[in-house]
């Protein structure tokens, strides 16, 4: 390829809409513009580098026994019915209907759609195990798109399915693509860690996310300083802290004017929020009350919660007026007087509080003495983890420090078992002849997430720095001159070689300036500029420069080939 060919307009300044690195060094280096709100179109530089990275799934897929197909992206309703989540998957599904008034979806995940399809050919354990994939775009309709492609309306993923007759086999095919999403992302070039996650809409039993470590990520992770236990803070989980046990004094009733929040009320009375309970007040997706307690300086994991209210999809503010009609104060809550029937749902580490803060579910009042084992009807209530884990809270595998990282969800992988099958009438004939239904896990890697992710941590002042692997061209023969016959010349003779030899290379080839050209390899992030100028016609001698690093090196035309070599496989 040649650059005076080539469509990659360049940006010098970045637009305004771009807020992260990613975002704006994917406009600035001229891999991709906006059609619309979350969506994109890819131009030959970016999409050369997606089809890198599908090629590097693919590789991966294959060898651990995945088989590509393609399905449709429009869905019919029917087979989300059958599931039960055509109503529960809420506003991110795209709906529309055709001429005939038939309800379908574009697809944002395909669990249903390959249970179908499965479910029409499987008939026999000895059919077991199935590993289906595909590498395609999926939809959703983000309530507020954002960072590119990070959180977009259309993006492509790649999802496979696996399909096997007992717990055994999907834990099997669970570690293999465990494994294969490692070296995807290690091929990548990616610094990454995988945590424990939360299943979320897709549901299911345990879950791994493969997170790219980067400030700019969206996902929080807490790390053990000791041990390797790694989690999202949605799904970390805590033990209970216990308070200091004190002598119990007995329950009071005071006047608290004007403290409706933590800050104030540790003030008025000159407590630590510590020895606060806070209250948070929710209305479910199907206007069921909840109420949440935590310690004062505590956050509620709302991920947490919701995964113990059944059938809630979402979870909302409460009205004031559910509240008082529950028996509760806006702003001086607490579990006692709560009227019966309402959901109550109060953090482990709040049972084991002494003489604490709550409030009194009268304005301006709040319990003093409050000892929750003694003080809370333990009949009413349900107790639980639901805080969000903070910086320093001890690992729940060995007791160590937890320090929190950002990072970018670029794949996850999940085990289904049985949900998808037994409610669409997956089944299989085991070695007794017996019905069985099939047991399933997911498997999803965010392409053009991953694609963003490397750029958030392959990155500096001068633009982007391009692992080998996935780089849109390995290396760039910049021509010095292009107007002087003698250095064109001499570069697409470089050029030619370098093809020859297997390199992936581009030659830049622009009646342009040196500088212009020189600003270009560096904002595209070329791993390997090869520099062609006077000097190399004059005397032989090329220069070498390694983006990564910013080296310069220069060699004779007879010992550059050995030289690129070594360089690539360094990068």
């Amino acid at each position: 390829m040649r650059a005076s060919n080539l469509y990659a307009p360049t940006l010098r300044n970045t637009p305004a809409e771009a807020e992260i690195v990613s975002h704006q060094l994917m406009y600035r280096a001229g891999l991709m513009r906006k059609s619309a709100g979350g969506m994109y179109n890819f131009l030959p530089l970016g999409w050369r580098t997606i089809r890198k990275i599908e090629g590097i799934i693919r590789e991966e897929m294959d060898a651990a026994g995945g088989q590509e197909i393609m399905m449709p992206i429009l869905q019919p309703s029917e087979l989300w019915e059958e599931s039960g989540r055509w109503a529960a998957y809420g506003a991110e599904m795209m709906r529309m209907k055709d001429r005939h008034g038939r309800e379908f979806c574009m697809g944002p995940t395909h669990e249903e759609m390959i249970t179908a399809l499965v479910r029409d050919e499987v008939r026999s354990y000895k059919q077991l195990p199935v590993m289906l994939y595909q590498i395609q775009d999926k939809f959703r309709d983000e309530r507020r798109p954002r960072f590119g492609l990070m959180r977009s309306r259309e993006f492509i993923m790649k999802d496979l399915y696996s399909f096997d007759k007992d717990v055994e086999g999907m834990n099997e095919s669970y570690q293999k693509m465990y494994d294969a999403y490692s070296r995807i992302f290690t091929r990548c070039g990616l610094e990454f860690r995988p945590v424990e996650a939360d299943n979320g809409a897709i549901g299911g039993g345990h879950s791994h996310e493969f997170t790219v470590l980067a400030e700019a990520g969206e996902s929080s992770i807490a790390c053990c300083t000791k041990c390797e236990y790694a989690a999202s803070d949605e799904k970390a989980e805590l033990k209970a802290i216990v308070a200091e046990q004190e002598e119990m004094l007995p329950l009071e009733k005071v006047a608290t004017p004007g403290t409706n929040t933590i800050e104030k009320l540790a003030d008025f009375l000159n407590v630590p929020t510590a020895k606060t309970i806070k209250a948070i007040a929710y209305q479910t997706d199907k206007g069921e009350l909840v109420l949440a307690f935590v310690r004062g300086d505590h956050e509620v994991n709302e991920v947490k919660l919701i995964n113990l209210i059944e059938d809630a999809q979402e979870l909302n503010m409460a009205e004031d007026e559910a509240i008082n009609a529950a028996g509760g104060c806006p702003g001086f809550m607490s579990p006692i007087g709560i009227k019966e029937g309402i959901k109550v749902i109060v953090d482990h580490t709040v049972m084991h509080m002494y003489n604490a803060v709550t409030g009194a579910n009268e304005v301006d009042a709040h319990y003093k003495n409050v000892t929750p084992e003694r003080d809370f009807n333990k009949e009413a209530i349900t107790v639980a983890d639901i805080r969000m884990v903070a910086e320093g809270d001890a690992c729940p595998k060995c007791g160590a420090p937890l320090t929190m990282s950002r990072g970018i969800e670029a794949g996850q992988v999940f085990t289904l078992g049985t949900k998808y099958s037994e409610a669409m009438g997956a089944t299989f004939l085991d070695e007794a002849g017996k019905e069985q239904p099939l047991v399933m896990g997911c498997y999803g890697i965010g392409v053009g997430r991953t694609m963003a992710a490397a750029i958030e941590q392959h990155n500096d002042e001068d633009g982007i720095i391009w692992p080998r692997a996935i780089a849109p061209f390995e290396a760039v023969v910049a021509v010095v001159n292009a107007k002087k016959d003698d250095q064109l010349q001499y570069g697409e003779e470089i050029y030619a070689e370098l093809k020859q030899e297997g390199i992936d290379v581009l030659l830049d080839d622009r009646k342009e300036r040196a500088g212009v050209k020189f600003k270009d390899c560096d904002l595209i992030g070329y791993p390997l500029r090869v520099t062609i100028g006077p000097k190399a016609v004059e005397e032989g001698v090329i220069e070498l420069k390694i983006r990564k690093t910013g080296e310069v090196i220069t060699c004779s035309r007879e010992e550059y080939l050995e030289k690129v070599r070594e360089i690539l496989k360094t990068l």
